[in-house]
């Protein structure tokens, strides 16, 4: 006799939202089912992967094995994603606006907003542009890149509930993205769903972001939150959590102190550039697993990695 697979009832969808516009643009979500539990129901679109990008040279911050495959492009941005898009295969791109910083280099939102600019205008993918978590200075820089992309339905992250009405309301009036973060709790993400769609955003233009943690770093955490939205949404019928999940695995990994040790530094921890890439693959999966829609990711041997469990899980 042929085994059959117990099966789970689902009585939710994710609904599906698009990222960009024209040919390139990319849909994700639509599934009826846990992430690559095809044998019990639908998951017509595929996990995506982006690719960072940062918006100033991150050479004094990363380390060797992360600055490798972009080793001529990093004082570039513009070549950066254009290196991302057509080297790597990226399908989308994050701008991390990470000069904003006001504990860091803190350059005017205008200026900002203008290498963002050239960046979108150098590939045809969908970019997401991703904050620095300061309300301030994020509405300030968001109000300006959300108009100087206008017609590029990029998406704006991470939108919190500091500053949702400000930002929000310039994703509306631009008809851009909006991904909805907040710290690693179910009914906070539910919570800030709830006072997008109070102000006017449709759920045709809501991204989860649960905040992500590391391998090491937070990571069971992180996967049994995800999780828990995931089955509220297909089987408790929660309307307001029925949206895809993006995690921003890149930034969590790469700062975490066994991601940048040398082997000089950490001999017992096996090869250094090894280690780093196995930390940000092993992470994406888990979390891809968990009911992440889309991950961010950075160095394309981790993105490859990814690229060839999404092949065979679908």
């Amino acid at each position: 006799m042929t085994f059959q697979p117990s099966k789970q009832v689902y009585s939710g969808k994710i609904r599906e939202v698009t990222l960009g516009a024209g040919s390139k643009a990319v849909t994700i979500g639509g599934k009826t089912v846990y992430s690559f539990h095809s044998f019990e129901g639908a998951m017509p679109n595929p996990p995506r992967i982006a690719m960072e990008v940062w918006d100033k040279d991150p050479s004094s911050e990363w380390p060797e094995a992360a600055k490798a495959p972009f080793s001529d492009v990093l004082g570039d941005p513009a070549a950066w994603a254009r290196k991302c898009v057509g080297e790597y295969g990226a399908e989308i791109l994050v701008i991390q606006t990470k000069s904003a910083d006001p504990n860091g280099d803190n350059r005017p939102a205008g200026e900002v907003a203008d290498v963002v600019k050239k960046i979108v205008d150098a590939v045809d993918v969908p970019v997401i542009v991703w904050g620095v978590a300061n309300h301030d200075k994020d509405v300030e820089v968001m109000r300006l890149v959300t108009e100087k992309c206008s017609g590029r339905r990029i998406g704006v992250s991470p939108v919190e509930e500091g500053d949702y009405k400000q930002i929000g309301a310039a994703c509306l009036g631009y008809k851009q993205v909006v991904f909805a973060s907040s710290p690693i709790d179910v009914n906070l993400a539910k919570q800030l769903n709830i006072l997008l769609g109070n102000l006017g955003v449709s759920t045709d233009d809501l991204i989860i972001d649960p905040t992500t943690g590391g391998l090491g770093y937070g990571l069971e955490y992180t996967h049994s939150v995800m999780e828990r939205i995931e089955q509220a949404a297909l089987t408790q019928e929660d309307d307001k959590l029925q949206q895809p999940i993006i995690a921003n695995v890149a930034n969590e990994t790469w700062k975490c102190k066994e991601a940048n040790l040398s082997d000089a530094d950490a001999p017992e921890l096996g090869d250094a550039a090894k280690r780093a890439v196995l930390m940000e693959a092993i992470t994406a999966v888990d979390l891809l697993v968990a009911g992440a829609d889309l991950v961010v990711m950075r160095h394309p041997e981790a993105v490859n990695l990814v690229r060839s469990y999404i092949s065979k899980m679908m």
